[in-house]
């Protein structure tokens, strides 16, 4: 199994349209038929006019065959693609590999909160493998969403994500695991391996399969 995370920047004011065509056109035509969805986003807090979506295959070769597939869908290439290509100012991607595999949860609403870590050469599997330790005590306060590593573009990358019912809750949980002595210990023995540290905000869309 094999994620892809795809990071939409549009151009300012365009937000609307974006999301009117994705819910309308892009979502009922694609579905779950080339690669399964885990959830849409746009973002709230970091950089603004972004549109994070999850995606999951069972390998590259599937991905690149699905992906194939998709460009026969006629509702797709003819419908979606030509009314969102010009509200987009830039695409990225990351495909990554699952530590912690996505958990949506099953009731509410919530936020997110994705963390992106890029560690020293060679860091991000040992990080990760900190973390899944330590998950029993840091899920006392909050869940897990998932943990993933960076497969390309950046292959020393720890990115690991949190869902939370609103910014105090988050506040309190943050706070609250600060107690633990496994989670300082934790943190410790990550501090040597990373370089740079990342955190955004994410409001799953109306459409979004994770609320």
């Amino acid at each position: 199994m094999i994620y892809e995370l795809r990071t939409y920047t549009l151009f300012p004011g365009k937000m609307p349209d974006y999301l009117k065509a994705a819910e309308t056109i892009g979502r009922p035509a694609r579905g779950d038929n080339y690669g399964r969805c885990h959830a849409y986003w746009t973002s709230e807090f970091g950089q603004l006019n972004q549109i994070w979506h999850l995606w999951s295959y069972d390998s590259l070769n599937e991905r690149e065959r699905l992906r194939g597939e998709l460009q026969k869908n006629e509702k797709w290439t003819k419908e979606y693609v030509p009314t969102i290509r010009p509200l987009i100012a830039r695409q990225d991607l990351r495909v990554l590999n699952g530590v912690v595999h996505p958990a949506a949860p099953t009731t509410g609403s919530h936020l997110y909160e994705l963390r992106m870590y890029r560690t020293v050469l060679g860091g991000a599997r040992q990080y990760a493998e900190n973390l899944k330790a330590v998950l029993p005590v840091r899920g006392k306060y909050s869940p897990a969403v998932g943990v993933w590593t960076g497969e390309f573009p950046q292959p020393n990358e720890l990115l690991h994500m949190w869902r939370y019912k609103d910014l105090n809750e988050r506040a309190a949980a943050r706070a609250a695991v600060m107690k633990e002595p496994a989670w300082q210990e934790y943190l410790k023995k990550g501090a040597p391996l990373l370089a740079e540290m990342q955190s955004i905000i994410l409001m799953p869309t109306v459409f979004s399969p994770m609320k």
